[in-house]
């Protein structure tokens, strides 16, 4: 083991001054099924009839449904919308029962497949019913196996007419299955309507109806969360500009009143959302959590169709954000505060923040983005209002954000970037020099890639960078949950199936995190102070064209040495799906720029803004598959400067452009060093400098909690080798000042772990704290910090 000097950590106490605020909460973005399915604790799935082959593949409404027949019964079963339960929810299944034998009906799987029930709990039945035919005996309700041999638990209910009438029971199971059935079953001869067939567990999160999973709830409450940004995302702002439509963007107003009335919707993440979890729902989640909330509502504005509400039509719009806020925080005596409290909520929820977009660019978002903050502002002048700063850790959108945030004096710009574990440990300080004064960050999501100790090594380092710099006012990782048998996104905060919630190693750094923010800041020095040693990358190595589909014609392509004046130049060529490769050479030059004209030929605008016409310009690739790129008329036809390392992918800088269709558009990209620079018709559009953390050793944040009035010490050490420390709290210690009594010490640790470790269904706590208590002689003492550790340490008297 290397000898090391000791370091010294110094907390002034008497300078801790400067607000925590609500820094770090969660991100809650229905994908991944992370509402049905996930944190929504209804067991059935498509309860409602309403799935549609629009939602996604194989989507259907009879998803998740079968037909059953027992003995020697002969049914059918089919939707129909006929006399629907209202204008809402205009599907129901409708079962013929011709021949009842040992009993005719259908059944549901549930998610995952199956639905899980345990011994001795009680679950709520609920369905909307009505008689088609003119009479019928009894259903009969169970909670089965998948083979329908063993019977958890049953009960019946007769249905009352024809006319559309709401069954509850209560079911409690003899037995555990993880993998049970819900079965509905006749044993007369009848044709019965039945709509929103329901079971919920009656152990919910806080024992609520229409309530949340419990375990998945408590394990986001043992967070501590300040805040939920809600609910999402993407899904929030991809769809038809018409409420009605099934596709339609995400309206708040569609999602709240009696579960039965709120109309299904296609999920831009290809599924149904059932609302079941609506803006209600979202906001007594906070309430029950602690956490304030923070609703995202679109600006009239998809910008994956491109679709925009007429700037004359904004008006509901506008409507959707004030009466938002009214719905909030309005009294009863209010139209929307009426209908919380008739909901069942008559006080207040203390909204504070609204966030209105979601990675939009351009001047065709920003315009309807003026005209609803200019209302909000009128009538809710306290409201924090959040801005967007485009989907990338740099760029034009990532400018031009942060340009109409200072323009309105917004309270939040919202950055989003998902990068490698390498990105984030070079731009340790990325926000330290920017002022505190105006708008702050809120960075809406992140994450590194993965859920291994290495990821959450780095984005432990990249929190203590956010914690240090004042003008870094809100931070939320995502995505934050995933169903594993329905993954739309990697990497994910938690994972879960029908019975087990698992928190990834990343959840275990966000947790120390949260649950340790503090109130106030305290200076903090280290003596030595390690520094960082960042070194840029080397951009040598092959070059080459790539696509997977695109339809262009290049030409006049000449590479040139920076130094010595020398060019190389290369035939053009085309690219195509057959014709995917154009390589180039080998380059061994430092600093070199590469210049090319194309020309795209063929494309549709929608394939266009899907990214499936993109092609790149690769650069740098080495035999391991590092590498970087430019891509051209990618996703949403941005330009992309990319890193990828291991298999990982940065968006180091992402900006709008568009070409036209045979028009030929010059291009030019300078490298020198790490630092690369691209020129479209000789315009600058990216500067981005791609460099890696060379050594780095301990970093450190301290705050004081006003509740406990513990002192809260947090550290990452980045060395192999261990840190050892001398911790000196100076000036006021406590409310009753610095003594030299004895400090009671809880430390939270988490090390030992090699870099690939991560939690799993088969070892779920592979990766989690250590936790010690000890006492001290006093106010200075010593630590050792283990390699590669993240350390809470919580100081009190």
């Amino acid at each position: 083991m290397t000898e090391q000097a000791c370091t010294t950590l110094t907390l002034d106490l008497a300078g801790a001054r400067r607000e925590v605020g609500d820094r770090f909460g969660l991100f809650f973005e229905d994908l991944n099924h992370a509402a049905d399915g996930g944190l929504y604790a209804e067991l059935v799935r498509n309860r409602s009839f309403e799935f549609e082959p629009a939602d996604g593949t194989g989507l259907h409404a009879l998803t998740a449904w079968r037909k059953v027949e027992r003995g020697a019964s002969l049914a059918e079963l089919h939707v129909e919308t006929a006399n629907p339960l209202n204008r809402n929810n205009v599907h129901h299944a409708v079962l013929e029962v011709l021949r009842p034998g040992m009993g005719a009906g259908l059944q549901n799987e549930g998610y995952n497949g199956g639905i899980p029930v345990s011994a001795g709990e009680s679950y709520r039945f609920s369905c909307w019913c009505r008689h088609v035919s003119a009479t019928g005996g009894p259903v009969l309700v169970r909670l089965e196996d998948s083979e329908g041999e063993i019977c958890h638990a049953e009960a019946s209910f007769q249905p009352a007419g024809s006319k559309w009438a709401k069954v509850t029971l209560m079911l409690q199971a003899a037995t555990t299955d993880p993998k049970a059935r819900l079965t509905l079953l006749a044993q007369e001869p009848m044709t019965l309507a039945l709509d929103m067939i329901s079971l919920f567990p009656a152990n919910t999160f806080k024992g609520r109806e229409n309530g949340m999973r419990p375990d998945i709830a408590e394990m986001l409450q043992a967070m501590r969360p300040r805040f939920l940004r809600f609910p999402g995302g993407c899904l929030v702002h991809c769809g038809s500009l018409n409420p009605e439509d099934h596709n339609s963007l995400y309206r708040w107003k569609n999602t709240i009143g009696p579960i039965e009335e709120r109309p299904a919707r296609r999920n831009t993440w290809g599924y149904s959302q059932s609302f079941g979890l609506g803006f209600y729902e979202y906001f007594q989640f906070c309430e029950d959590i602690g956490a304030k909330p923070i609703p995202v509502l679109a600006a009239g504005f998809d910008p994956h169709t491109l679709r925009a509400v007429p700037l004359d039509e904004m008006q509901p719009w506008v409507d959707d954000a004030l009466d938002l806020i009214e719905f909030a925080n309005g009294g009863v005596g209010t139209v929307w505060g009426a209908k919380r409290a008739e909901m069942g909520h008559p006080a207040p929820f203390g909204m504070t923040y609204l966030a209105i977009g979601n990675e939009e660019v351009g001047e065709a978002f920003f315009e309807r983005f003026r005209i609803i903050v200019e209302a909000v502002r009128e009538r809710y002048p306290e409201i924090r209002i959040i801005g967007t700063g485009g989907p990338g850790a740099a760029g034009s959108p990532v400018e031009r954000g942060w340009q109409v945030a200072r323009e309105m004096n917004l309270s939040y710009v919202d950055e989003h970037y998902y990068m490698t574990p390498e990105w984030f440990l070079a731009n340790l300080d990325r926000y330290a020099d920017l002022p505190a004064e105006g708008p702050q960050v809120f960075l809406g999501e992140y994450a590194s890639k993965d859920d291994r100790w290495r990821n959450a090594l780095a984005e432990a380092a990249f929190l203590i960078g956010l914690e240090k710099a004042p003008a870094v006012g809100l931070a939320c990782y995502a995505p934050l949950l995933c169903n594993k048998d329905y993954v739309n996104w990697k990497p994910n905060l938690v994972w879960y199936d029908g019975t087990t919630v698992v928190g990834t190693a990343c959840y275990q750094v966000q947790k120390l995190f949260m649950a340790h923010q503090g109130d106030r800041m305290i200076p903090l020095t280290l003596a030595p102070d390690p520094g960082m040693v960042r070194i840029p990358a080397s951009l040598k190595g092959t070059i080459c064209f790539e696509t997977t589909r695109s339809d262009v014609t290049l030409s006049d392509l000449r590479l040139t040495n920076l130094e010595t004046g020398e060019n190389r130049f290369f035939p053009g060529g085309a690219l195509s799906a057959e014709s995917p490769s154009l390589p180039l050479c080998t380059n061994e030059w430092d600093h070199w720029s590469m210049s090319f004209t194309f020309i795209r030929r063929s494309g549709a605008f929608s394939e266009l803004l899907a990214g499936s016409r993109a092609f790149e310009l690769v650069f740098g690739e080495t035999g391991e598959g590092d590498r970087c790129s430019w891509e051209l008329e990618g996703w949403q036809r941005l330009l992309f400067v990319r890193s990828t390392l291991g298999g990982r992918v940065s968006d180091y800088a992402v900006h709008p452009f568009a070409s036209n269709l045979d028009e030929p558009v010059h291009c030019r990209m300078v490298v020198q060093g790490g630092r690369i620079q691209t020129f479209l018709e000789d315009q600058p559009y990216a500067d981005v400098l791609v460099e890696t953390l060379e050594t780095a050793g301990l970093l450190a944040v301290s705050s004081w909690e006003r509740e406990t009035d513990d002192v809260i010490l947090k550290a990452v050490n980045l060395s192999t080798e261990p840190v050892a420390g001398r911790i000196a709290l100076a000036g006021q210690f406590s409310r009753t000042g610095i003594t030299d009594a004895a400090c009671s010490i809880k430390a939270h640790t988490l090390a030992g772990y090699a870099p690939s470790d991560a939690n799993s269904f088969d070892e779920p706590h592979r990766v989690q704290p250590k936790i010690d208590t000890f006492l001290t002689d006093g106010p200075d003492f010593p630590f050792v910090f283990p390699p590669e550790s993240l350390v809470v340490l919580r100081i009190s008297r």
